[in-house]
């Protein structure tokens, strides 16, 4: 059994002694260095393996893919960090062009800017009246002249010929036209769901030669509508009144009037734009709620609250008098009386205000028809308040009326859009336009959480009566208390006055 070397390289086998010459014995290169102490796999510590079985290289695996990416991330950073290479950021179009199908999409996007462009700038626009179909029959014309010419073929030199005359002659009968004056209106311009409501257009030829007969289209909110104009004489004039539906609450927009001109062979198109975009109001439905039985206000000039005060209306008690008081408010007859100072102190009354908030956002309810139910209601409330010359506030959405008058409250109910819609950021900013609230009253459905109702009627002062409307329409009117809240659930619009019997502010 052999030792282990002492020193960090291994020597090879004692060498025997004997009479003749000592020969050195060869030494394995490739047997690995064992260190003092280290066991070698192959045998027993500090054994060194056969002479004649060299060691095998290590074998390693191939890179895998993320492997080789990570190692060329890794050599670029090291690169831009040390100067040798840097990093040029490409402008959004030449990004863009990069590619095969975005480079296409954005050159044709550009040659239609640049064409619209010169169609309407050039000669003073007149390029803009040629048709699509005007220009192909040009550029066809144009082609058959010069590649007749070429080839010297007759047939195709006066078909060419034949197109370019034909163009020339239709671009002339547009030159010479003249328009009407058009004059559009909507009546009435507020309406409420279900009503009837139209636009009136009035087409005047005020001119001195006789308009050719042309049409006219007219746009009633995602509709087109088209109207064939007979020939005007000098002075004429035609009405014409369209139909605007009605059938649900918004803001339908009438108008522009675009009058088009074109010749029989629809080679040009003159189109003239007149007028603004007029607006329609369509109002949620309402119903008339009983003058100061609706339970939510009871007061018309102010209500008693608890809170102390030195100038009011509604004498508390008597006394005595501190620096600072104002003298006017001194009792003389009772400090006479008393030997001191005694000031009157009063009761604090607050004036009425009521503040509406409408969940728009139809996750909160059972159906989408609810949602609009929902806006009948708060549409209703308010409108009562405000005949009974109390101050009111709605918050639906993004749309917030304040103390205005009964016919812009409802535009901008009507104005409120459908979705989604932060409840909590609606009632704050309600908390901040209405702080003097005395009702406040939330409209939502019933798949809100009870904590969620709480935390946004609760933005106001406890002392401010808190009432959650829930419109279910598959639920029947009920009433209930609960934790400093008055819940209410009403199927819809005609059930909300068998609720507002309870909704008083005790």
């Amino acid at each position: 059994m052999t030792t282990p070397p002492s020193g960090p390289s291994r020597r090879g086998p004692e060498p025997s002694r004997g009479r003749g010459r000592v020969r050195p014995q060869p030494v394995e290169e490739d047997a690995p260095t064992l260190r003092p102490g280290q066991l070698d796999r192959s045998g027993g510590p500090g054994q060194a393996p056969p002479a004649r079985a060299p060691a095998r290289p290590e074998q390693r695996a191939a890179p895998t893919p993320m492997e080789v990416r990570q190692e060329r991330m890794a050599e670029g950073q090291r690169l831009r960090a040390t100067g040798q290479r840097r990093t040029v950021t490409l402008p959004v179009p030449v990004q863009a062009v990069r590619s095969t199908k975005g480079g296409a999409a954005a050159a044709l996007r550009a040659s239609a800017r640049g064409g619209e462009r010169v169609r309407t700038t050039w000669f003073g626009g007149l390029l803009s009246w040629v048709s699509p179909l005007g220009w192909s029959v040009l550029a066809l014309g144009t082609a058959a002249v010069v590649v007749g010419l070429l080839l010297a073929w007759v047939e195709l030199v006066t078909l060419g010929v034949a197109l370019l005359v034909a163009c020339a002659l239709c671009f002339a009968l547009a030159v010479g036209r003249t328009h009407p004056r058009v004059e559009l209106t909507a009546r009435p311009s507020r309406v409420r769901v279900g009503q009837h409501a139209a636009a009136e257009v009035v087409l005047h030829n005020p001119g001195h030669r006789r308009i050719l007969p042309s049409r006219v289209e007219i746009a009633v909110g995602e509709d087109v509508r088209t109207i064939d104009l007979p020939a005007l004489r000098r002075g004429e004039q035609v009405r014409h009144e369209l139909p605007v539906p009605t059938d649900r609450r918004g803001v339908v927009e009438v108008g522009p009037v675009r009058t088009v001109q074109e010749d029989p062979l629809r080679l040009t198109n003159r189109t003239r734009v007149f007028g603004e975009v007029k607006q329609l109001f369509v109002h949620p439905s309402t119903r008339p709620l009983e003058s100061g039985a609706h339970g939510l206000l009871r007061d018309l000039e102010g209500e008693v609250t608890p809170e102390l005060s030195m100038a009011d209306i509604n004498f508390h008690a008597l006394r005595e008098y501190e620096p600072g008081d104002d003298r006017r408010y001194v009792h003389w007859r009772s400090s006479a009386k008393h030997d001191r100072l005694l000031v009157r102190q009063f009761q604090e009354t607050r004036r009425a205000h009521l503040t509406v908030i409408v969940d728009v956002d139809p996750s909160g309810y059972r159906a989408e028809e609810d949602v609009e139910a929902a806006m009948d209601i708060a549409a209703s409330l308010v409108v009562q308040s405000i005949r009974d010359e109390q101050e009111a506030t709605v918050v639906a959405g993004d749309r917030v009326a304040s103390r205005t008058t009964i016919p812009l409250t409802l535009d901008t109910i009507a104005q409120a859009g459908v979705g989604r819609a932060d409840l909590l950021s609606s009632a704050r900013r309600a908390a901040a336009l209405a702080p003097d609230s005395s009702v406040v009253v939330l409209v939502t459905g019933p798949r809100r959480a009870f904590l969620e109702l709480q935390q946004v009627l609760f933005q106001f002062d406890v002392e401010v009566h808190h009432v959650a409307l829930l419109v279910d329409g598959g639920a029947s009117a009920s009433l209930r208390r609960q934790r400093g809240m008055t819940i209410a659930t009403v199927g819809g619009l005609d059930e909300l006055h068998h609720v507002l019997s309870g909704l008083s502010t005790a």
